[in-house]
């Protein structure tokens, strides 16, 4: 008869389903902001930099792509860190299901509305909607481990 030294399978999988549910539209939708920006710098021949107008206009296509690209990268990893420490600390699937939708959707919303062309109303929708996504993220995971502080 043997018997299982350490950690079984089932222990260790799946430990993260719903921050791993969203690896595929996140991802995708970066691979799209991301190819944007190829296309302008190969359609401008500006392959290096931000901004292919001579007079640094802002509403300059590879600027805009630039910046939707980078503006993704800068809150998209740390709310998706908040919603793994959530889900790790026992929290609420459906809640994370409906917060990582709903950051998603900003996303979409201050890109495609938005930031793509200049200064669409989805930019400010997308800005405070992720800045309050990311704030209950933040404050769903320390709540979860209220305990472990003494509350």
């Amino acid at each position: 008869m043997s018997t299982t030294i350490g950690l079984s399978t089932p222990v260790l999988a799946p430990l993260l389903p719903i921050s791993g549910t969203f690896a595929l539209p996140f991802s995708a939708y970066f691979t799209l902001l991301s190819y944007r920006v190829v296309h302008h710098r190969l359609a401008d021949k500006q392959y290096l930099g931000d901004n292919s107008s001579k007079d640094g206009d802002p509403n300059n296509k590879l600027y805009l792509a630039t910046r939707c690209h980078q503006n993704f990268i800068e809150n998209v990893p740390i709310a998706l860190i908040l919603a793994a420490f959530a889900e790790l600390n026992g929290g609420n699937r459906k809640v994370l299901t409906i917060t990582l939708s709903a950051l998603l959707a900003f996303r979409i919303v201050h890109v495609e509305i938005g930031l793509i062309n200049g200064l669409g109303i989805g930019r400010p929708i997308g800005y405070w909607g992720t800045f309050a996504t990311i704030a209950t993220l933040g404050g769903y995971a320390a709540f979860l481990v209220k305990g472990y502080w003494g509350l």
